[in-house]
């Protein structure tokens, strides 16, 4: 059996536990990772041969080295690392803490960012890997009060996009996954920073007020299903670059896209009138 050995963050809850307990239901090894072994422990006993579960917090450059050494030495590579750790703060971004913010980007962003460079080496040295990067229907199409969690992920894409057309010729594949509102509990995981301006008491505000309002029935996604679509994609003999999870998250990058059309055809006279004459043949990109 060609078992595949995935390195999954934010195992503990949410998608991140559903894929996992879907890679070791499938047959194949998975570390999980998170900030604590409480919630994967008892995943891992349930799968003691294929199953190690560490604890890694993505801010914490030991713990980091120390988890991808661990796998290496366990499984003898990684195959798949699925950066899904995050965290979200909601508030207007002038509203927001600092301290907040930089956590926040610090785990969404440069956490992703430096397990992605932790597990490359040895990615390369074999021919083959994937980088999984679980990003958001907000990292395409930003919303008031959300924007440090959009921005991150916006960070994100462009960090992805980037390093699929550098791997590529290496043999290896680098994806992002953009899932919607999915049952995952982050409604009691989510919350406001800073104190409310009334300024933006209709916009950021009105998405603060709706934390204390939010019900399981209000996220369409069914964790398990995503669980079952990340793994097929992730395992494909291409996989794909951009994978939309989700009807709501269908809905609103379809309206952005449309949007951004619009904009860009409406743009091109005013884009096109910018250059020195007779330059745009010499283009270096």
């Amino acid at each position: 059996m060609n078992r595949k050995t995935w390195l999954i963050t934010g195992a503990s809850s949410g998608l991140g536990k559903a894929l996992a307990e879907h890679v070791l239901a499938r047959g194949d090894q998975a570390v999980v990772v998170a900030s604590s072994t409480a919630a994967t422990a008892e995943l891992a006993a349930r799968y003691p041969e294929t199953a190690l579960a560490v604890r890694l917090d993505v801010t914490d450059a030991g713990l980091r080295a120390a988890g991808v050494r661990l796998a290496e030495e366990r499984f003898g590579g990684i195959d798949i690392l699925v950066n899904n750790a995050a965290i979200d703060f909601v508030g207007a971004l002038e509203e927001q803490r600092e301290a907040d913010y930089r956590r926040l980007f610090e785990v969404n962003f440069f956490g992703a960012v430096e397990l992605t460079r932790a597990v490359l080496p040895g990615m390369r040295r074999r021919g083959s890997g994937v980088i999984v990067n679980v990003s958001s229907m907000d990292g395409l199409a930003s919303l008031p009060a959300n924007g440090y969690y959009s921005a991150s992920k916006f960070a994100l894409e462009g960090f992805t996009e980037a390093l699929w057309q550098e791997i590529a010729p290496l043999g290896l594949h680098a994806m992002i996954i953009q899932p919607g509102s999915f049952r995952t509990g982050i409604e009691h995981r989510t919350k406001a920073s800073g104190d409310p301006i009334e300024d933006y008491a209709a916009t950021a505000g009105a998405f603060r007020a709706m934390l204390g309002n939010l019900s399981p029935e209000m996220f369409p996604g069914d964790p398990d299903r995503a669980a079952e679509v990340i793994y097929a994609e992730a395992t494909a003999p291409q996989p794909r670059h951009w994978v939309v999870l989700g009807s709501d998250a269908q809905r609103r990058i379809g309206v952005k896209l449309d949007q951004l059309r619009a904009e860009f055809d409406a743009g091109k006279d005013v884009a096109l009138s910018t250059d020195f004459p007779g330059s745009a043949d010499n283009a270096v990109l």
